[in-house]
């Protein structure tokens, strides 16, 4: 009895033991298959038929053109928003959407009692300071004769002051709801300009994107009547990496392409590079303003920006079809015997012309494919898709 159960327990330890054993054989040979997986082996006829080409990893000047995405936005400096600063009913409206209009242009008019009242109390502050101003003036001038009083003449000189002090005050007030001397004062059109109605005028020259009013609406300091802009000089927009900023100057030039007009690149500079780096993306706003006289550009529009850069650094610099994007990783295929290429993870920084600066992950003297990637990548897939 004793001697069948020695017998039982020695064969359960040798079962765990085969055991043990076939599955560190197994765990070997799955990472053997990985390993394979990541080797790619050509004969010379394919290499031949892919016309696959490999470059020579070496250190090269760290010069060229940053490309990143980017879109052309409109010039603030160069956009208004207009309406009425006073409250009323709009009388008459004289543009539409997609008009050019030039800086004075009356765009719409406003009608309302509010307006009336500060016309009518301009009018009226002129009419006090004209009268005073020429009493001031004849008093002075009996007192210079030894006609007039010393009292008089500081009478005549305090309301003046006066008068003068009130006329500023509603000048100020004409001139603040977009009205000049002229629109209130005009003889031509007395009756138009010292009625309740209050012309709205364009503060600069553009076109008209935006018009919000109707015949009869009320309208008060919070409508946004018209949007002009212009787009003599747009802005663009785009984000670099933040290891990058410290390749790039603010003051320099800059071009932008875009696939509306592939042959074509437009000059601009550089005017700001942003302060804060976004949580998310870890990217910081470059801006660039370009001319746009030709009006080529719109706002919204997508396209490239490219920003110089030029120092005396030296980095590895490889095409950039050599790399391979896939999920978060990127890799090259590296040759290391005359038919046989290697899987290798790389850290990548800048794209400069259609180059690649490489990080981490090759050496100098190294062989990297340039030309027959994709092909090499679907080997790849192939040697995984069998081993599964």
């Amino acid at each position: 009895m004793k001697a069948s159960i020695k017998l039982l327990i020695t064969a359960n330890v040798l079962a765990f033991a085969l055991l043990g054993c076939g599955s560190k054989e197994e765990s070997k040979n799955e990472e053997s298959q990985k390993e394979q997986s990541e080797v790619v082996k050509l004969t010379a006829e394919s290499m031949k038929q892919i016309k696959l080409e490999t470059v020579t990893v070496t250190f090269q000047p760290f010069t060229g053109y940053l490309t990143i995405p980017a879109k052309v936005i409109t010039n603030q400096d160069n956009e208004a928003q207009i309406g009425s600063l006073v409250q009323g009913r709009v009388h008459k409206v004289f543009v539409r959407v997609g008009d050019y209009v030039k800086s004075g242009q009356i765009l719409m008019t406003v009608e309302g009692l509010d307006i009336g009242q500060i016309k009518a109390g301009f009018m009226i502050a002129k009419a006090a300071l004209d009268y005073t101003k020429a009493n001031s003036e004849r008093q002075k001038k009996l007192f210079d004769e030894k006609i007039g009083s010393q009292k008089t003449l500081l009478e005549s000189q305090a309301e003046y002051e006066k008068a003068l002090a009130e006329y500023k005050a509603e000048d100020k007030k004409i001139h603040s709801v977009g009205l000049s001397d002229e629109d209130v004062t005009d003889g031509k059109a007395s009756e138009e300009h010292t009625s309740g109605t209050l012309p709205i005028k364009s503060s600069i020259n553009g076109v008209v994107v935006e018009r919000n009013v109707v015949i009869g609406q009320v309208v008060d300091a919070t409508t946004n009547a018209f949007k002009v802009i212009n787009t003599t000089t747009v802005w663009v927009d785009g984000q670099i990496y933040e290891k990058d900023i410290t390749k790039i100057s603010q003051k320099t030039n800059a071009l932008f392409t875009s696939a509306t007009y592939q042959n074509e690149k437009f000059n601009g500079r550089i005017i700001y590079i942003g302060q804060t780096v976004d949580e998310q993306s870890r990217t910081i706003t470059i801006r660039g303003e370009f001319n746009n006289a030709n009006n080529k550009l719109k706002p919204q529009m997508f396209g490239e920006l490219k920003i110089p850069v030029g120092s005396n650094a030296k980095a590895i610099m490889i095409p950039a079809e050599a790399v391979v994007k896939e999920a978060e990783q990127e890799y090259v295929f590296v040759q290391t015997s005359d038919l046989s290429f290697t899987q290798r993870i790389v850290i990548t920084g800048s794209n400069l012309d259609n180059r690649i600066e490489i990080k981490e992950g090759l050496k100098e003297g190294e062989k990297v494919v340039s030309k027959g990637v994709f092909y090499l990548k679907s080997e790849l897939k192939k040697d995984e898709l069998a081993g599964d």
